[in-house]
């Protein structure tokens, strides 16, 4: 049987534009051979974004050790760190002048640090090239290993700190089977206590069967562990073996969203349709 597909709403229309620094960003990330979560992903703002000439580089390569049903990254055995990565991203991110760089990554449950080690790698490289460019970090959740990561990460402060929830706990069975909401929670609690000058973020995607009570929890319990920032967003299904969207919420719904989360103190709430992680990121940002 097949399963019932819920047509698209008119406000999910994304203008494709090549314009600007598109091509740029293109030839650049050929030519240093840089993985970006945007086209792994399939984000529906990647020209957007590249037209500007950013992206959000993906490192530590593009096979995840999990394999959760919302996502379209490839799962399976990831091959070794490349101990090059991080000079090429800096060389991109150099000849683009990038000066907020999103470094996000897939999950490597493979590595005794969860792959800690390669964020700083990048950072400190693209610090030699422009010691002004700031950063966000997007983490997985370090499964096993949140200590040893947090004390690595240590070393190339100041940054936002970023980990997705995604969403809530009740549909983690479904939605995030190889996650655990609860050891999200922790992972952003343990990077504000252990840097509290520092901003914290987490993203959700709506339209997944989540009911208004289940997110308004969420929202609390992010706020509880301190986070900061707060991106809410459609979730869209980025390949046809990927769950089906249950609803897509209207435009003027992720507005209330919006003043609903910044009432309970998020100091930096995006909430739309096409809001990704990343997208925006360095508006409003630290300095």
């Amino acid at each position: 049987m097949k399963p019932n597909h819920i047509p698209f709403p008119p406000w999910i229309r994304k203008r494709v534009s090549t314009g600007g620094h598109y091509h740029a960003t293109e030839t650049s990330l050929n030519q240093w051979g840089i993985d970006t979560i945007c086209i792994q992903a399939h984000c529906p703002n990647q020209h957007e974004c590249w037209a500007k000439g950013t992206a959000t580089v993906l490192i530590l390569g593009n096979i995840c050790t999990r394999n959760c049903p919302f996502c379209s990254v490839s799962h399976g055995k990831p091959t070794p760190a490349d101990s090059q990565e991080p000079k090429r991203i800096a060389e991109l991110a150099y000849q683009l002048g990038i000066h907020y760089l999103v470094i996000t990554s897939v999950d490597r449950d493979d590595l005794p640090d969860g792959g800690a080690a390669q964020f700083c790698n990048v950072v400190s490289a693209c610090r030699e090239k422009d010691p002004s460019m700031r950063f966000e970090l997007l983490v997985p959740d370090f499964k096993n290993v949140q200590e040893n990561a947090l004390v690595l990460l240590d070393d190339i402060q100041p940054f936002v700190f970023g980990h997705n929830v995604e969403t809530v706990p009740e549909l983690y069975p479904t939605v995030r089977p190889g996650g655990s909401y609860v050891r999200s929670l922790q992972l952003l609690e343990k990077a504000k206590h252990r840097w509290p000058e520092s901003q914290t973020k987490s993203s959700m995607m709506l339209g997944l069967g989540e009911t208004d009570d289940q997110i308004r929890r969420v929202l609390k319990d992010l706020r509880d562990c301190g986070c900061d920032r707060l991106c809410l967003g459609q979730y869209l299904k980025p390949s046809k073996n990927a769950l089906e969207v249950k609803q897509f919420v209207h435009p003027e719904q992720f507005a209330r969203w919006a003043e609903e989360a910044k009432a309970m103190g998020f100091s930096w709430v995006i909430s739309e349709p096409f809001a990704r992680s990343s997208y925006h990121a360095e508006e409003g940002s630290p300095a």
